[in-house]
């Protein structure tokens, strides 16, 4: 398929169960973007989705025959197959997180991509949230120490095919990885409530240290991100899509009425982001790529190397042990 940023970009999306329906929905909104089919295991659910979006539903290869750009939003078992027959087709894919069980199998998958001159990208949204889009500015005044991060919520009503590291820690494990340029020299995890609460820590060899908690046990949804560096204190908060610079922390000590009074100023400021849906934003830089040939954003290798990491992680948190790894 030739490439062309001017194009009506025919999308498709094979898996329309809660997150597939929400990549059908925001392509049916997107400016230069038809939605010209969904496709699912269940014909009834690929009907339904359909119907609500005027579109139509398809087996998986019809809907290949029809699309220019497509979201693979199915079980992760289904990643690698449903992958390769988009790229055989010609047709650039965008896969959900995780991108593979297999990691071979996922490098196989990047270097046909490459061959075939097919963008192959993964779907970790929360690089689109815009408080994180803000973050390489910020981190280019800055001398980072240590990074934070907590993604916490209550039980699911539902049953999930991951553990917690794989659906939730992952997201901050890319995050990180993406965020400091230096290779992981050692690894501490554990876990708690089988495996429904799990903590890690990441040393890197430049010395920064990044701690990691996530879980479905804690009763009040938390996803934030915090940077120590050497002046001040960066909080990111993916729910409001906010970042918060803290510093020149000053305690004092103040004589009032005869009484000495602790006090502790800290001077805060909030810069102005421009928010929005992140999925949206994910999905237009699906597209400019897709169109223009210019490498996504995240990539297949960014893909296989948060697998990687979160496998090292689940191994060291049941096993509770501490082992250098090389990333």
């Amino acid at each position: 398929m030739s490439r062309d940023a001017n194009r009506i970009v025919k999308a498709g999306v094979i898996g329309v169960g809660s997150m597939g329906t929400n990549h059908a929905r925001v392509y049916s909104e997107l400016r230069n973007v038809e939605l010209v089919g969904v496709a699912d295991a269940d014909l009834a659910r690929a009907k339904s989705v359909a119907e609500d979006f005027g579109t139509d539903a398809y087996t998986i290869d019809d809907l290949l025959d029809h699309a220019d750009v497509v979201s693979v939003v199915v079980p992760t078992p289904y990643h690698a197959d449903i992958a390769r027959k988009c790229i055989e087709k010609g047709v650039h894919v965008l896969v959900e997180k995780p991108f593979v069980e297999d990691l071979d199998e996922g490098r196989a998958l990047a270097q046909f991509a490459k061959e075939r001159e097919v963008t192959l990208q993964v779907g970790h949204i929360e690089r689109f949230n815009p408080a994180v889009r803000a973050l390489s500015k910020l981190l280019d005044e800055v001398e980072p120490i240590a990074f934070t991060a907590n993604r916490l919520g209550p039980p699911l009503d539902r049953q999930m095919g991951d553990g917690v590291v794989m659906d939730l820690m992952i997201h901050d494990i890319d995050i990180l990885l993406s965020l400091v340029d230096s290779k992981v020299q050692s690894v501490a995890a554990a876990s708690a409530a089988d495996e429904q609460y799990s903590t890690a820590q990441l040393t890197f060899e430049n010395g920064m240290i990044g701690s990691l908690t996530a879980s479905r046990m804690t009763q009040q949804k938390t996803r934030t991100l915090d940077i120590t560096t050497t002046d001040r204190l960066i909080r990111v908060d993916y729910l409001n899509q906010s970042v918060q610079i803290f510093r020149q922390s000053r305690p004092d000590y103040l004589r009032d009425n005869g009484n000495i009074r602790y006090r502790h100023e800290v001077v805060m400021e909030q810069p102005m982001l421009e928010t929005g849906e992140p999925l949206k934003y994910e999905l237009e830089s699906f597209i400019e790529s897709a169109m223009t040939g210019e490498p996504p954003l995240v990539s297949a290798e960014d893909g296989l190397r948060a697998i990687e990491m979160a496998r090292r992680i689940e191994e060291h948190a049941a096993g509770g042990t501490h082992d250098p790894v090389t990333q």
